[in-house]
């Protein structure tokens, strides 16, 4: 167990995959708020305009 293990979160990291031991929801939730906050500027300027 270790940097060869494709099982483990040290074994994902060397071969920079993801799964199951090393999930992606940062990149996801961050990607969410922005374009929450794109839609919500569009929205304030149409109704501005």
């Amino acid at each position: 167990m270790g940097k060869g293990d494709k099982k483990t979160r040290r074994g994902k990291i060397v071969m920079g995959s993801y799964g199951v031991r090393r999930p992606r929801k940062n990149a996801t939730t961050n990607a969410i708020a922005v374009t929450e906050k794109i839609s919500a500027k569009k929205i304030a300027k149409k109704a501005v305009k």
